[in-house]
């Protein structure tokens, strides 16, 4: 575990993000880049699988118009997907990858993904937000 979660830190830090919180006991990090629009991204080393997870709003009065646009959105999101917590009320971005053989690619595939979403769906979430 400590392997990956030093591999995955080198990651983040080539890649220029700010590692605002880490835990190497329980093998997490929280990270930004004002950049790429990130704030307070939780990623996770829980062998075997490296969990990224984003939170975007919470539903307030969720309608089934709106899980539908966030379905239809999850076709176009190159890596990750929308997901709902555990109590179905915050709208998040997961995505997981294999830790055992992690690259510095397919980490930065899935950061820019994230990215590229909050910057070409963002008019959209914070309506959703507002319901």
């Amino acid at each position: 575990m400590t392997d990956s979660f030093e591999k995955v830190k080198s990651y983040l830090v080539d890649l220029e993000y700010t590692i605002t919180h880490e835990d190497a006991d329980e093998a997490v990090f929280v990270v930004e880049s004002e950049d790429a629009g990130i704030r307070n991204l939780v990623i996770a080393c829980a062998d075997p699988i490296l969990i990224l997870e984003q939170y975007l709003f919470e539903m307030k009065n969720a309608s089934a118009d709106i899980y539908r646009n966030l379905l239809m959105k999850n076709r176009d999101i190159v890596h990750g997907a929308f997901a709902l917590d555990e109590g179905g009320q915050r709208v998040i971005f997961r995505d997981t990858l294999q830790l055992e053989n992690l690259d510095l690619n397919e980490l930065e595939g899935t950061l820019n993904s994230l990215s590229l979403l909050l910057s070409e769906y963002s008019d959209e979430l914070i309506a959703f937000s507002k319901h």
